[in-house]
C-alpha cells in the first residue's frame, strides 16, 4: 500500500501533508509532518498540483483557501473539529459593536465562515506574539477559551475577551489524571498544550504548541516526560528520541477524527481524486486575509 501511495504521489506531482495527530503510518508516508502553522506555510509554499491534506476539515480549508489553483483532497471529508464551530451566531457582530477598538483574533482551528469575520489568525505557537503585535487594546479571542485564557495570561496589557469554545479531546485531560501521572513519575517535566484546561496548565513544567513540546523533549537533558496533548505526537517524539520515555495521562487523549485518516483512505483518494476541498471565491478571499496576515505577523 505505501508503494503505490509513493507511486501515486510521483504520477500525479502530489504532496502528502499530515498533521502530528493523525496515526503513525500516515505520519510515516506522508512528505510534511506539522502543527497547523508549519503546514499552513508548507501548503502555500509547495509546488505540487495536489495536496493530500491528512487533518480535519478547517486544516483543508486553510490549504485552499491559501492555493486555490491547486487541487486540495481530504482522505476523509467528515474529518471534523468540534471546537472549529464552536462561537454562537451574531456573536461577533455583537462583540464589534460593543468595542469600536476590536480585533478579532481567531484561532486556526476555526470554519473559513469564522475566519471570514476576523481580523488575524493564529496558531497555539505564534498568538501570543501576534496578539502583542496587533495596535488594537481590545481583543476577542475565538473559538477556544483555554488558548485565549493562556494568551491573556502572557499579554496582561491587552484586554482580552474569551469565547467559550474548548478541545472536547485537551479538556478532557484532568488534573486528577495528571497527579496521578507525576506521582508515577515524580522525576518527569510536564509538557501540556495550552488547549488544556488551566488547571491542568497550572501543573505544567513547559506550555507550548505541539510543535515546541517536541521541541523542549528534544533539547531536554531529562530522560522521561509527561505529555498533555494528542497521543498521536508520541510517534515523533519515539523518532526523535529512542532513548526518552514519553508518559500521557489516562485515558491518553485522542481526537477520533484525526484518525479517519488511513493508509486506506490516503490510497483511496489519491486514486479517485473524489474528496476535493471547495469554497466559494468569496468566501475564500474573506478567509484569506486573516491567513496572510497571520503568515506575515507570525514571521
Amino acid at each position: 500500500m505505501k508503494n503505490q501511495i509513493q507511486q501515486l504521489k510521483q504520477s500525479k506531482n502530489a504532496v502528502i501533508l499530515a498533521h502530528y495527530y493523525a496515526p503513525d503510518d500516515v505520519q510515516d508516508i506522508a512528505d510534511y509532518v506539522g502543527d497547523s502553522f508549519y503546514l499552513a506555510k508548507i501548503a502555500k509554499e509547495s509546488t505540487a498540483d495536489i495536496l493530500v491534506f491528512c487533518g480535519v476539515s478547517f486544516m483543508g480549508e486553510s490549504a485552499k483557501i491559501l492555493n486555490p489553483g491547486k487541487k486540495v483532497l481530504m482522505p476523509d471529508l467528515s474529518a471534523d473539529c468540534p471546537m472549529a464551530h464552536m462561537v454562537k451566531p451574531g456573536l461577533i457582530e455583537k462583540m464589534r459593536k460593543k468595542y469600536e477598538d476590536l480585533a478579532v483574533v481567531c484561532y486556526i482551528n476555526s470554519t473559513a465562515d469564522l475566519k471570514c469575520q476576523s481580523d488575524v489568525c493564529v496558531t497555539s505557537s505564534n498568538a501570543a506574539k501576534i496578539v502583542k503585535a496587533l495596535p488594537n487594546q481590545n481583543i476577542f479571542f475565538i473559538p477556544d477559551r483555554n488558548l485565549g485564557s493562556y494568551v491573556a495570561r502572557q499579554v496582561p496589557e491587552k484586554n482580552i475577551m474569551i469565547n467559550d469554545g474548548y478541545c472536547p479531546v485537551h479538556a478532557a485531560v484532568s488534573a486528577e489524571h495528571l497527579r496521578r501521572e507525576k506521582s508515577a513519575h515524580p522525576d518527569a517535566p510536564v509538557l501540556s498544550h495550552p488547549e488544556c484546561e488551566p488547571e491542568v496548565l497550572a501543573l505544567s513544567d513547559y506550555i507550548g504548541s505541539t510543535s515546541g513540546i517536541i521541541d523542549y523533549a528534544r533539547a531536554s537533558s531529562k530522560q522521561e516526560f509527561i505529555v498533555c496533548t494528542e497521543q498521536g505526537v508520541r510517534f515523533r517524539l519515539r523518532a526523535d528520541n529512542p532513548d526518552k520515555r514519553f508518559y500521557f495521562p489516562h485515558p491518553h487523549p485522542c481526537c477520533p477524527d484525526m484518525k479517519l485518516n488511513t493508509l486506506e483512505t490516503v490510497l483511496s483518494v489519491l486514486e479517485q481524486e473524489d474528496r476535493t476541498v471547495e469554497i466559494s471565491e468569496d468566501l475564500r478571499t474573506g478567509a484569506l486575509l486573516p491567513l496572510d496576515r497571520m503568515l506575515k505577523l507570525g514571521k
